[in-house]
């Protein structure tokens, strides 16, 4: 009987890289500096270049995104600070701020996930999804570097996966949020790398990173 030989794979995943978040006109992004901080670091533009490659390679690719219903039944997280997010609508169903910005939009068949927290492992299902399609590394961005990115960190690597943090595709509410996750929170919980680390064929010139 021939030896069933399982092969491993990475999974790209890139988490609230949506227009309210960080697209340059976003209600959220504009209130909490995270459009400003993305743009300056040319975070969309190396989005649209590490999906090129990941869509060439067998990289799975996952799009996140934090979109809440109008009723708020499915919301999962109740705290102060996520009443904040959710009122006014600027992150409901419906609504042009749950919209990825166009650098990061999926393509057909690409997974989309949605919840209505901080981590895009609650109450969605992406574990498992994961596990099916065989993912054993995870290379992660998004916007806040210190707050879906760091969750998702942390839960992926009690979890079991190996986890990168792709540094030039994460953004916060500011360059000193940015650096003290960066530097000093998610080394422990993974490895921190470069856009070019993750995918070696990147070429010149990849725009700003501070």
């Amino acid at each position: 009987m021939d030896e069933v030989v399982v092969v491993s794979r990475r999974a790209l995943v890139l988490m609230d890289l949506q227009e309210g978040v960080c697209g340059p006109t976003g209600a959220i992004g504009a209130r909490s500096g995270a459009s400003e901080h993305a743009a300056s670091r040319g975070l969309l533009g190396h989005v649209a270049v590490a999906l090129e490659h990941a869509r060439s390679s067998d990289d799975l690719v996952v799009h996140v995104r934090v979109c809440f219903d109008t009723d708020g039944v499915r919301r999962t997280n109740r705290s102060a600070a996520f009443d904040l997010f959710a009122a006014g609508g600027a992150l409901s169903e419906g609504s042009a701020g749950v919209e990825f910005c166009p650098e990061a939009r999926p393509q057909a068949g690409e997974l989309v996930v949605t919840k209505t927290c901080v981590s895009p492992f609650v109450g969605t299902g992406l574990d498992d999804i994961l596990r099916a399609h065989r993912v054993e590394r995870l290379l992660l961005g998004g916007v806040a570097t210190n707050f879906v990115v760091e969750s998702a960190a942390r839960h992926a690597g009690d979890s079991g996966y190996a986890v990168d943090v792709v540094e030039d595709l994460c953004a916060a509410h500011s360059e000193d949020l940015h650096r003290f996750a960066i530097e000093r929170t998610l080394p422990t919980f993974a490895r921190v790398i470069s856009l070019r680390d993750a995918y070696p064929t990147v070429v010149d010139p990849i725009g700003p990173t501070k």
